[in-house]
């Protein structure tokens, strides 16, 4: 099952019905999200494609102005491919990307996979008192209640 990863930017080669299943129904963060949202996220985004043989198995997600800052979000491994460091090859392959580089900040948000950005270099905020967001953990589900 396992085999070399090519990771490809080019969009038309995403799944995008793989990944909104994904998203909508394997995830913490974007549970409920709807395909018309994703594809939008998708379209307005630098997003990365993990692919075994033609298959996807991986994505990535960079949201940037491309100068200063970067938000890397909606990482996946689907889970019969993990443990072959994927996941690995997709976040160096982010951090490599030229139009990613020199950035004064890049950011994410994990609440289970510390380990794996630490190694490439992400930490806890310097300065934490200096953040702030609106957030809002169930507006997928309420959309879906409209």
């Amino acid at each position: 099952m396992s085999g070399d990863l090519r990771i490809s930017t080019e969009r038309s080669e995403l799944d995008l019905a793989l990944i909104h299943h994904f998203l909508s129904t394997h995830t913490y963060w974007a549970k409920g999200i709807s395909q018309e949202r994703v594809r939008k996220s998708i379209e307005h985004s630098l997003c990365f494609g993990g692919f075994v043989d033609k298959a996807q198995v991986a994505f990535a997600r960079v949201i940037s102005d491309f100068a200063t800052f970067a938000n890397l979000v909606d990482v996946f491994v689907l889970p019969e491919y993990r443990g072959h460091s994927y996941g690995k090859q997709m976040v160096q392959a982010v951090l490599d990307h030229p139009e990613l580089q020199g950035l004064r900040r890049f950011t994410l948000a994990t609440g289970d996979a510390h380990e794996l950005y630490a190694r490439h270099g992400f930490t806890s905020p310097q300065r934490p008192e200096t953040l702030m967001e609106i957030y809002k953990p169930d507006v997928y589900a309420s959309a879906i209640r409209r």
